[in-house]
């Protein structure tokens, strides 16, 4: 029935020509996307993230700042406007050790949450892909958030998905480099580069998903602008960190 119902969404997705409602996306229903998670700090929602087991929810270095202050996470729930006590955890943070800023990447980090998940129709845990997965370039894929629609806009309180198509690692490099000089290694791009479509501010964190697999993790855009098409989108690739991820989650050592 999942399968189904986003096949659905994706389908009227493909119908829509208008520039702004590709970018928007289109909202995701409660009890759909169950392993989206909201990372958030006393007051607001900060990033995004997607649950790996009953205890850790996988998102991105960056999202941890001394500006954001993470504490909990919410899982159980597409509606941010509709959360109670019980789908709020607090959280203790493993960012990956050789992470200095976005731009250099190693843009990932475990939240262990400081009580087990109970697992059900509404909170699930996503496959991960085999270490060292290569996705194709041109392969269909979806990224989801409650980040904001437009560049300066404001963050959703509904979730939002959008269909994004892989874009060939090494024409990824060169258009990037021949902008902005520097691009860090261990990253997928998809979106965002001549097509109005992919994630904005808000969204970082969340998965990039191909066939059913959390391939990626948003870590960057165009100096935090989401008026496309400008440069493609950067994910972290996950299947460069398995063995980090299996190793810090068997420790079990997260502060």
């Amino acid at each position: 029935m999942h399968d189904l119902m986003l096949l659905s969404f994706l389908l009227c997705l493909g119908t829509k020509a208008d520039g702004s409602e590709i970018v928007n996306g289109i909202e995701v229903p409660d009890g759909k996307m169950p392993y989206m998670v909201s990372v958030q700090n006393a007051t607001d929602h900060i990033c995004g993230g997607f649950l790996y087991n009953e205890e850790f929810v996988i998102t991105a270095a960056h999202c941890d700042s001394e500006k954001a202050r993470v504490s909990h996470v919410v899982l159980g729930s597409n509606n941010l406007n509709n959360i109670n006590k019980t789908m709020r955890i607090k959280i203790k943070k493993c960012k990956h050790e050789d992470y200095t800023k976005t731009a250099s990447g190693h843009d990932i980090m475990l939240l262990q949450l400081t009580k087990k998940v109970k697992l059900s129709n509404k909170v699930e845990q996503i496959k991960l892909p085999k270490s060292g997965t290569n996705v194709s370039a041109n392969t269909k894929c979806t990224v989801a958030g409650w980040g904001k629609t437009e560049t300066r806009g404001k963050v959703m309180k509904k979730l939002r998905m959008v269909e994004v198509s892989v874009i060939d690692l090494n024409q990824c490099k060169r258009v990037w480099k021949k902008s902005n000089g520097n691009f860090p290694n261990n990253i997928v791009c998809a979106g965002g580069y001549k097509v109005k479509q992919g994630f904005c501010q808000g969204d970082s964190g969340g998965p990039l998903v191909c066939d059913e697999t959390a391939v990626g993790i948003v870590s960057f855009n165009s100096n935090h602008d989401c008026d496309y098409p400008k440069l493609p989108n950067v994910y972290t690739d996950v299947s460069k960190y398995i063995d980090w991820i299996k190793k810090t989650v068997k420790q079990k050592k997260c502060k």
